[in-house]
């Protein structure tokens, strides 16, 4: 029966996240690249204009190279956060077509889990196109390991999950932007991003440690310069960050109202 339950899940969440592959599809240009401004913006100011007078990073070759992983982290959150939010307030708010998914006869952990594997995607498409920028300025292929692709997918799974917690709980888009910058664009330059956390004082070190992004990226930077001191704890905390999401997701999901 538990298996049942199981497969019956997955298959549902299947068919909710084929609902929004059906749109996502016919814009995947735009959703690849939806993202990549603000990085190149980033690489072009901080990683050839101030890097060039910094000293070299302990990791990477020049504070270029320090800061792409950090890029990508930033990039799949973003996307992933903002297109997960701004997809569902539109069924929401604007189409009036969110009702329908609430009708539908599935378990409300698979209406959760198919809407944040939709802003998976999205923000998956965005990571490779850092990734291919990042290739291009550094002519290595370290960005393209497993275990960097694993940590892209558990950072988007992260923020997807906060996105349709976020989408279910807005009244307004005026409310999103208030999520936008008191919560994404300081956890943007907070997240280990542009600096090693370990420099910091122990104070602000404990609210930086406290940021899901700043896992993905000193996961990120270590897969891709240094597995020796790879940070083996970042796996389980991004992980479950997504599955308590997941699991506040679907709680809203199952008493959602509009």
């Amino acid at each position: 029966m538990k298996t049942t339950s199981i497969k019956t899940i997955l298959t549902d969440t299947l068919t909710v996240f084929w609902g929004d592959w059906l749109d996502l599809r016919v814009r995947i240009l735009p959703v690849a690249s939806a993202g990549l401004v603000s990085p190149v913006i980033y690489i072009l100011a901080f990683g050839f204009g101030l890097g060039s007078s910094l000293p070299k990073p302990a990791i990477g070759g020049n504070y270029l190279e320090f800061m792409l992983p950090g890029m990508v982290a930033l990039s799949s959150m973003t996307v992933s956060f903002s297109g997960t939010v701004f997809s569902i307030c539109g069924e929401r708010l604007f189409t009036k077509t969110f009702e329908e998914l609430l009708l539908l006869p599935v378990h409300p952990l698979a209406l959760h889990t198919g809407k944040m594997l939709a802003g998976i995607v999205r923000g998956m498409l965005t990571s490779l196109s850092v990734i291919l920028v990042a290739i291009l300025f550094t002519q290595k292929l370290v960005f393209l390991s497993p275990l960097f692709l694993l940590l892209i997918v558990l950072n988007c799974a992260v923020f997807a999950g906060l996105g349709v917690i976020v989408g279910l709980t807005v009244k307004s888009l005026e409310s999103v932007g208030l999520y936008n910058n008191f919560l994404i664009i300081p956890m943007s330059f907070l997240g280990a991003t542009f600096f090693d956390p370990a420099t910091l004082p122990l104070g602000l070190k404990g609210i930086v440690y406290l940021l899901p992004l700043t896992y993905a990226s000193i996961g990120l930077r270590a897969a891709a310069y240094n597995m020796a001191k790879f940070p083996w704890y970042s796996l389980p905390v991004l992980l479950a960050s997504a599955i308590v999401f997941s699991l506040i997701g679907a709680r809203l999901f199952s008493t959602q109202q509009d």
